[in-house]
């Protein structure tokens, strides 16, 4: 048993129950952005998450002790990915990557975005045109220190 044996058993309980990421959030006590990271791999549950989830899932206590190891992070099988919606954001990168960083740049200095203390926020956004996925990230500044 690992850590992918949990994340699998994860999504194909939650497949099979039809349940919700923003249901299980509110029931795991953090945002849906966070607790869908931490049931795909990403994360690290407190012993509490853990036995919440577990409720959920069926989670056996081993697979509870899972969900409580740090993770390798980083989830994309290949450098670049080729799920298109994963890929959408790899060109949102590649196209918008360099004025994203002229322009972090420019407002705060030289440093860069923490993906650790940092939040996310998805939402629908009705337009007559189509929705739109509107994404807001949201990530301390940390400054490169001179020494």
């Amino acid at each position: 048993m690992n850590r992918n044996d949990v994340t699998e058993k994860i999504i194909s309980t939650k497949v099979a129950k039809g349940l919700q990421w923003e249901a299980i959030a509110k029931k795991v006590g953090q945002s849906k952005e966070w607790t869908t990271a931490l049931c795909l791999g990403q994360m690290t549950a407190t012993a509490e998450q853990a036995k919440v989830l577990s409720k959920i899932f069926g989670l056996t206590a081993e697979e509870q002790k899972w969900l409580q190891v740090v993770p390798y992070k980083g989830s994309l099988p290949t450098p670049v990915p080729t799920d298109p919606l994963i890929y959408r954001w790899y060109e949102v990168v590649s196209v918008y990557g360099t004025t994203i960083k002229e322009l972090i740049h420019e407002e705060f200095g030289d440093g860069i975005m923490s993906a650790i203390d940092f939040s996310m926020d998805i939402q629908r956004e009705a337009n007559p045109n189509g929705d739109r996925v509107n994404v807001v990230l949201s990530g301390k500044f940390l400054p490169y220190k001179q020494y």
